[in-house]
C-alpha cells in the first residue's frame, strides 16, 4: 500500500535524494541544483523537475524531468530520466 507517509516522502525529496535513487537504479554521477515536485503523472509516477550546470562546461543551467515509479508489491522505488 502506498501510505501517507511514503506519499510525503516521495513529493519532498531534495537533490541529493532524487540522485541516490537514479543511482541505486542505475544511473551515475547525477547531480542537480535544484529539484521540484511537480505532481504525479497518468501513469502513477511522481514527476520532479531537476536543474543543473550543462556538462559542456558553457556555465549555462540545464532541465530534465526525473520520473519516481512506487511498486507496492516489493515496496521499493525505482528513478528513471
Amino acid at each position: 500500500m502506498l501510505t501517507a507517509d511514503k506519499v510525503k516522502t516521495l513529493t519532498t525529496l531534495d537533490p541529493t535524494g532524487l540522485a541516490q535513487f537514479l543511482q541505486a537504479s542505475g544511473y551515475s554521477g547525477q547531480r542537480f541544483s535544484e529539484a521540484k515536485f511537480l505532481g504525479i503523472t497518468n501513469g502513477g509516477q511522481f514527476c520532479y523537475s531537476v536543474t543543473f550546470p550543462d556538462e559542456s562546461g558553457t556555465g549555462e543551467v540545464e532541465t530534465s524531468k526525473v520520473f519516481l515509479a512506487y511498486d507496492h508489491v516489493n515496496d521499493s522505488v525505482t528513478a528513471d530520466i
